[in-house]
């Protein structure tokens, strides 16, 4: 376990920021302490300019950041923003963490997610740090167990 301070950036639709103090406070007893780098109601982005929002509000936290989590919950899936944030952040390099929010069942990611994830867990704090940390790097569905094979489409090159 880390007893250092990270930078995170946590991916989620506003309709989840309550949840976002719940994730910050189970890595704190986790021994993580996070600076959230993210946009949420207690530091609220006024802009309307769509490029001016992903390009000098988001880009440069999700830079700063040396993770991005993706709080995920029943709105999340379809959430063009948390798509952006995750493609732009795995262009930057960036470890991406999937972690299901507190009781979520059932949920769906978001197909960025799907692709460019390099860990995904449910609400346990150890495996939230871990995935963070880099020690934790499979996925796991909210009940800790491997997700179901998921069909993949297939083509022939000939």
């Amino acid at each position: 376990m880390t007893n250092g301070i990270r930078n995170i950036f946590i991916s989620h639709v506003h309709e989840d920021d309550e949840g976002l103090k719940g994730l910050k406070d189970l890595l704190q007893r986790n021994g993580m302490t996070v600076r959230d780098y993210s946009v949420h109601s207690d530091n609220p982005n006024n802009a309307h300019d769509e490029n001016y929002i992903k390009y000098e509000i988001l880009a440069p936290r999700i830079r700063q950041s040396s993770a991005v989590v993706v709080y995920i919950s029943p709105d999340t899936k379809w959430s063009e923003w948390v798509n952006w944030e995750i493609e732009y952040a795995h262009k930057q390099g960036k470890r991406i963490v999937g972690a299901y929010e507190d009781g979520a069942s059932g949920c769906e990611m978001p197909e960025a997610l799907e692709n460019f994830r390099d860990a995904l867990v449910g609400w346990r704090g150890s495996n939230i740090v871990g995935a963070i940390e880099g020690d934790v790097n499979e996925s796991l569905d909210p009940d800790e167990k491997p997700p179901p094979p998921r069909d993949i489409v297939r083509h022939d090159c000939g």
